[in-house]
């Protein structure tokens, strides 16, 4: 089994977990470009998720419960990243402001507003394309090569797309 499809097993199996603890979380990055555009487009180094920070606490004890073990990394409050079959998953979280508004959930960015609408795919879905668009200090190569794969015409990057059909979507296509 390759990693694309050792990935893909490990993506299925947190939406899963998620799922069960009733805890939403997002694909982001370059599988959520994979998952958009209903292809695996490239190698992958780490699966990137969104998910609450209020469920930080329920989603890792779910994950050690499956068999993932923590690596240290960012502040806790900012991200948490977990491996599995030598492969790496990162959750960064999510928060509301005020005003209602999802932003970072901290580390030196914390109330920082993510994009309008970024999550209009809904949970177990893929958060919008818009995370990467902005210049931020963790865009990398990758993201322009996934940014240069969306169609010109599609407004659907910019905003998150969902599928008709149950389950996460694009998994019929990409397993």
């Amino acid at each position: 089994m390759g990693r694309a499809d050792q990935q893909l097993r490990l993506i299925a199996e947190i939406v899963q977990v998620a799922g069960a603890l009733e805890v939403e979380v997002w694909l982001r990055g370059g599988w959520a470009m994979d998952f958009f555009l209903g292809e695996v487009t490239r190698d992958h180094e780490d699966i990137d998720w969104f998910a609450w920070t209020d469920n930080a606490g329920a989603l890792a004890e779910g994950l050690l419960l499956h068999g993932y073990q923590p690596i240290p990394g960012p502040p806790p409050d900012l991200q948490l990243d977990f491996a599995k079959d030598g492969l790496d998953n990162s959750f960064t979280f999510l928060d509301r402001d005020m005003a209602g508004r999802v932003v970072v959930a901290g580390g030196p960015w914390a109330g920082a507003p993510w994009p309008e609408g970024m999550l209009d795919a809904g949970p177990y879905g893929w958060a919008a394309m818009c995370d990467r668009q902005s210049a931020g200090p963790d865009r990398d190569q990758a993201d322009d090569a996934d940014l240069g794969s969306l169609p010109a015409s599609t407004d659907q990057g910019r905003r998150g797309y969902r599928p008709a059909g149950g389950g996460p979507p694009g998994m019929g296509q990409l397993v």
